[in-house]
């Protein structure tokens, strides 16, 4: 129950930051569309934003979160935990500004071997690099964010870690309505792209203030000293080396996918990001508030050698996790197009933009239970210290994906690589599970894998209620707005409906657990 409540509360959280990306991201595609202002910003903002889910938000929480654990319910207890989080914290700030510093000074060669063809379109190459030196110092706080973010999680206090992205998709909302508004009369869509730079820079003070506020709330007192190498730091430091390829395989997948798609037409790094919205819609809320969740209760119980504890977390997690995004993948794929034109279509984003972006959409929705199976199943190596393991899946993946992108790429341009990037998250997942097996970590047993052929069944019969559904109401999705709610609604009203009806049926659901969270719930 402890696990279906943290889930909620950092699901939930992530769903408004998710609903408030999603939003400016309409905007984004309405006010720039596809093309050369959009693609510059994209990939400006997408540098510090992977090198954040790599490093600060993969690797570092996933090393840093079990260690604070152990030392804080520890014998040294909040002390202990908090020296321990000022030295990591005096070591890792020097060493933030200076990646930072270096980085800004090479920018024009990064830009260059990320995206050389950009060169090709008039001015293209030189904005982006613009851009990117003005975003990337957003490093250097969301790093920072995530240390108190990660102590935050610890304490079981999920909420403010959840709830900063929020934050900066609303500088950015804001960002876009005033550059729209400044680009009145002159069309220049660099202005718009400039004012989205520097508000990213913006909301990543906003964040650390936000986390700082409620760190200081929970009772924890950093200071920032001279740096101190202890065995600690070292042992973090030495942690984090293969965690970057183990908890941030997704990353290194999207710096990789960067690489291809910056070599394809113009534009396209924009359909790519407007169909990851919607990828990510269910990917954040459902494999982000798992893995973030099941971190800190796999480490207690695998440090007292609790094994049953340890598969009942990890079972529950597959559970939810697969209860949840079976039916958002299979809904996805089928309604894409519909889904795009209701969102998307409108101001320079054009019907011809919708069906390429919805055709990446399905590409993309197939990889996503493979996306949040490595999400729920990386942590179960992390609070066993073993960073290592994962390093060989991610590698494995990214071999992968990369042979892949050399056979479809160039005959199905952005949808192969989208395709090619969800055969090797699927890969990725399979490996992690294989070798949980392999070790006698864990497996499924027959009731989690009764459960899941079940989920499989309700997904199947959703999909048969949605396909005329889709049909009927396809003129609907590029209407008035009051007609493309009314749309969206009944689609994922329908598939809701039917799909949970069924699964609680036919027994894919959990009903024990239902009827103990609804005594708990009355209880309280």
């Amino acid at each position: 129950m402890s696990l279906i409540k943290a889930t909620g509360t950092i699901g939930g959280l992530t769903m408004v930051s998710r609903i408030a990306g999603f939003a400016r991201d309409m905007i984004l595609a309405r006010v720039l569309g596809p093309g050369t202002a959009s693609d510059a910003f994209l990939l400006a903002f997408q540098l510090p934003n992977i090198f954040r889910r790599l490093f600060a938000e993969g690797a570092f929480s996933s090393a840093y979160v079990p260690m604070f654990s152990r030392r804080l319910h520890g014998e040294g207890g909040q002390a202990s935990a908090e020296e321990f989080s000022s030295n990591v914290l005096s070591v890792f700030v020097p060493l933030l500004i200076g990646f930072t510093a270096l980085v800004e000074i090479a920018m024009p060669g990064v830009i260059w071997v990320m995206a050389s063809e950009y060169q090709d379109v008039p001015g293209k190459f030189e904005l982006t690099v613009a851009l990117a030196q003005i975003t990337f110092p957003y490093i250097l706080l969301i790093s920072l964010v995530s240390l108190l973010a990660g102590i935050l999680n610890s304490l079981s206090r999920f909420a403010p870690g959840a709830s900063f992205p929020i934050l900066l998709n609303l500088v950015l909302i804001v960002a876009l309505l005033l550059g729209d508004h400044w680009r009145a009369g002159t069309g220049n869509d660099e202005l718009v792209a400039y004012v989205l730079a520097i508000a990213v820079a913006i909301g990543g003070v906003l964040q650390l203030l936000w986390l700082w506020f409620w760190t200081h709330r929970a009772g924890i007192r950093l200071t920032l000293h001279r740096p101190r190498l202890t065995p600690e730091v070292k042992e973090l430091g030495i942690i984090i080396v293969p965690a970057v390829f183990g908890a941030g395989v997704y990353q290194i997948n999207q710096l990789v996918q960067l690489f291809f798609v910056t070599r394809l037409p113009n534009g396209s790094l924009s359909y790519l990001n407007f169909a990851d919205r919607l990828n990510q819609l269910p990917l954040g809320i459902i494999g982000i508030a798992l893995g973030t969740a099941i971190l800190p209760m796999l480490s207690r119980y695998i440090g007292s050698e609790d094994r049953k504890g340890a598969d009942r977390i990890q079972s529950n997690a597959i559970e939810l996790a697969m209860l949840l995004t079976l039916p958002a993948a299979a809904a996805l794929a089928v309604c894409a197009a519909p889904f795009v034109n209701a969102f998307f279509l409108g101001g320079r984003f054009n019907a011809a933009d919708a069906t390429i972006t919805a055709n990446v959409v399905v590409a993309l929705v197939t990889g996503l239970p493979a996306y949040v199976l490595i999400k729920v199943l990386t942590p179960s190596y992390f609070a066993r210290k073993d960073t290592r393991t994962p390093v060989y899946a991610a590698i494995a993946a990214l071999l992968v994906f990369v042979l892949f992108n050399a056979f479809f790429i160039e005959r199905f341009g952005i949808v192969g690589l989208a395709g090619a990037t969800a055969v090797g998250a699927w890969l990725n997942s399979l490996l992690l599970y294989a070798i949980l097996v392999r070790r006698d970590h864990y497996r499924i047993d027959a009731v989690l894998g009764g459960r899941l052929l079940r989920q499989l069944v309700a997904t199947a019969l959703m999909v048969a209620a949605l396909w005329p559904l889709r049909a009927w109401f396809w003129p609907w999705f590029s209407g008035s707005i009051f007609e493309r709610a009314i749309a969206i609604a009944t689609l994922v009203g329908a598939g809701a409906l039917v799909y949970f009806g069924t699964a609680f049926l036919i027994g894919a659901v959990d009903r024990e657990k239902l009827n103990m969270l609804k005594s708990r719930k009355a209880a309280a």
